[in-house]
């Protein structure tokens, strides 16, 4: 392939993946775990200030990293945020993942890295998951940097080579604690790899010839630093990074029990496989397959200069086969790995095409090269063409669809009908966004509230209705569980309805009737 075909592909793939990822930031319903890391991030964004909490939200560097795109669009409060400003960071994120990959166009080739761009910029996975505001996007930018930065040490090893893969395991780590587990695929895959050329072809060195323990000492060093730096909130909480520590014991014994995540070992590759659930077909079983190809290649091929096929392939498939072994399982955890998927897919289609101008080529002849890389090109781009279909199915009309596999415990858009109910009763309550709103539901029933109603000053959140003394506000909202409580305490003052928060969670929303006679007369005709 040129340069200019190439150029012109990968600049190609990179608008489309931008434009999954960047359309319509607003349009899906906030998921709670996005609700909760937005108004964790208000805190930061109001009083700057950051604790780590190792019993939950994983590590710091989302919230700090969202601070210039909140700055940019002259957001100062939490009220003031909105889905789109949060939003755009993952989604930076996601889109930079792409363009990671030119880092590797002299290692794998440009048909390869070309094709791997176009799988990315459309799969379901990495297109939904780059639009939530959780780590995971960041994560598995972060993982996969230092990926490359671990590859490039292997090859050449220098200083300043091991300082970079340190400092990116270390942002890694900052994202997310579990980071070792991905740090730890990374390294045993290079090193196989690298031995593995050893074995295939002696001209390739072998394991560990020429690292130096000086560079181990100064990565090391580099991932400690800035991790510190991190979860010590830049030293203002410097028990933070003994913390992060600390909550190995935590995601272990989540790991281990996965209450309420529990999963089978096929989870991910059933996820990513098939899914026909509602009449609705999903699969991405075409990243799969040649991903399988371009594994099979890497290990069977002798051709000189392999070992980042075999590096990308081992790493894949470790991680992999390390998360399906974990009980607890979400579907964006398999981003880190998936990533690799991808790539290993383009590396497959470069090896069934044998397309000209970069790695794998192979003895077929001029004419018969061109065929096979004309094929090839037709059936990456049916291929793609079926994948960007899922993922505006996925991204746009089924965002936040059960029949949607990428969509977990998702909030239902019936619930933006309470929050418009909410902002309507107020607009008409003498006390406008002062308007006290009680809500006794449990923490899973309460998100995505908070982050909904922020730009109400007295909502006030129990568990159980028992707790809150006094029950009457213009507005009480109630889980299931305390509806008996607060039915028997409001009587018949109060007029109920009824929304779904998410699949199998109803909340019941009581408005007082002055407040509802004039909530009614205010959307009455002037004629009537």
């Amino acid at each position: 392939m040129s340069r200019a075909a190439f150029s012109v592909l990968f600049a190609g793939a990179l608008a489309l993946g931008l434009a999954f990822r960047l359309a319509g930031l607003d349009a899906r319903p906030m998921h709670h775990d996005e609700a909760n890391q937005a108004v964790k991030f208000g805190a930061l964004l109001e009083e700057g200030e950051y604790r780590y909490d190792r019993t939950d939200h994983h590590g710091p560097t989302l919230y700090y990293l969202t601070l210039p795109a909140a700055w940019l669009r002259g957001r100062s409060t939490l009220a003031s945020l909105d889905e789109r400003t949060i939003r755009l960071v993952p989604a930076a994120f996601g889109a930079g993942l792409i363009l990671l990959f030119l880092l590797l166009q002299r290692r794998l080739g440009r048909t390869a890295v070309a094709a791997a761009a176009l799988l990315a910029a459309v799969s379901p996975a990495l297109t939904y998951y780059s639009r939530f505001y959780i780590q995971e996007s960041m994560f598995a930018f972060f993982t996969f940097a230092f990926l490359v930065a671990l590859g490039r040490y292997a090859e050449h090893p220098a200083a300043g080579r091991a300082a970079l893969a340190g400092l990116l395991a270390g942002l890694a780590y900052a994202t997310k604690e579990t980071s070792v587990i991905v740090v730890a695929a990374g390294l045993a895959a290079c090193f196989v790899a690298r031995g593995w050329g050893a074995v295939v072809r002696a001209a390739e060195p072998a394991g560990v010839r020429g690292y130096r323990w000086t560079d181990l000492t100064l990565a090391l060093s580099a991932a400690l630093a800035v991790s510190f730096l991190f979860y010590s909130s830049f030293f203002a909480n410097p028990a933070g990074f003994v913390e992060s520590i600390l909550a190995f014991s935590v995601y272990f014994q989540r790991g281990v029990e996965a209450s309420g995540h529990a999963q089978p070992w096929d989870y991910y590759l059933r996820m990513l496989s098939w899914s026909a659930a509602g009449g609705l077909v999903w699969t991405e079983a075409f990243i799969l397959a040649l991903g399988a190809a371009g594994t099979v290649w890497a290990f069977m091929t002798r051709e000189p200069g392999t070992f980042w096929p075999r590096f990308i392939a081992l790493y894949s498939w470790i991680a992999a086969v390390i998360f399906s072994a974990l009980r607890y399982k979400t579907p964006w955890n398999l981003l880190p790995f998936h990533a690799g998927f991808v790539l290993m897919a383009g590396i497959g289609i470069a090896a069934v095409g044998k397309a000209g101008g970069g790695r794998p080529t192979g003895g077929t002849t001029v004419p018969g090269r061109q065929l096979r890389a004309a094929i090839a090109g037709v059936v990456l781009l049916a291929g793609a063409a079926h994948l960007g279909l899922q993922s505006w199915r996925g991204n746009f009309r089924y965002a936040a669809d059960p029949r949607n596999p990428y969509v977990y415990a998702h909030t239902s858009p019936d619930f933006l009908r309470l929050v418009d109910r909410v902002e309507n009763l107020s607009a008409v309550h003498p006390n406008r966004e002062a308007m006290l709103v009680k809500v006794f539901a449990g923490p899973y029933e309460q998100w995505p509230l908070p982050w909904y109603l922020r730009g109400m000053s007295r909502v006030g959140y129990w568990r159980l209705a028992a707790e809150a003394g006094t029950l009457e506000a213009p507005v009480v909202i109630a889980s299931q569980e305390n509806t008996a409580a607060v039915e028997a305490a409001l009587g018949d003052r109060y007029v109920s309805e009824f929304y779904g928060l998410r699949p199998g969670v109803l909340l019941t929303a009581y408005i007082d009737r002055t407040l509802w006679e004039r909530f009614l007369a205010s959307r009455r005709s002037p004629h009537e």
